[in-house]
């Protein structure tokens, strides 16, 4: 037997708030491959690296919202893993960017 699509009726600023989300987030995304592509520099690789994880967890979260992504597979507790690690990844990148930027600015002024 097939299983029930489960629909989600969203309000009109739940809606904007997905679009909005999916907007921006698709262009910050966009031109952080552009930038990608134009420097080979650790840190900013790492910005964009952070960036593209953030678009995904976007994606996933409003799929998740309505109630297409598949958030029991793997979880913990009532937590989807990917709800989980995506936003971590994402400071994950962040944060070796900027430690790589303050490394960088250490070396400078040291000699």
């Amino acid at each position: 037997m097939p299983e029930k699509c489960h629909t989600v009726a969203m309000d009109s600023g739940q809606m904007i708030l997905a679009y909005s989300r999916l907007i921006l987030g698709a262009l910050a995304a966009f031109f952080a491959i552009v930038l990608w592509s134009k420097t080979r520099d650790a840190a900013w690789m790492l910005i964009v690296a952070g960036t593209v994880v953030m678009y995904v967890e976007i994606v996933y979260s409003i799929l998740e919202l309505v109630g297409i992504a598949a958030g029991n597979v793997l979880a913990i507790g009532s937590v989807s893993l990917p709800a989980i690690l995506l936003p971590s990844l994402r400071m994950a990148f962040f944060i070796a960017a900027f430690m790589v930027m303050v490394v960088r600015q250490y070396r400078l002024r040291k000699f």
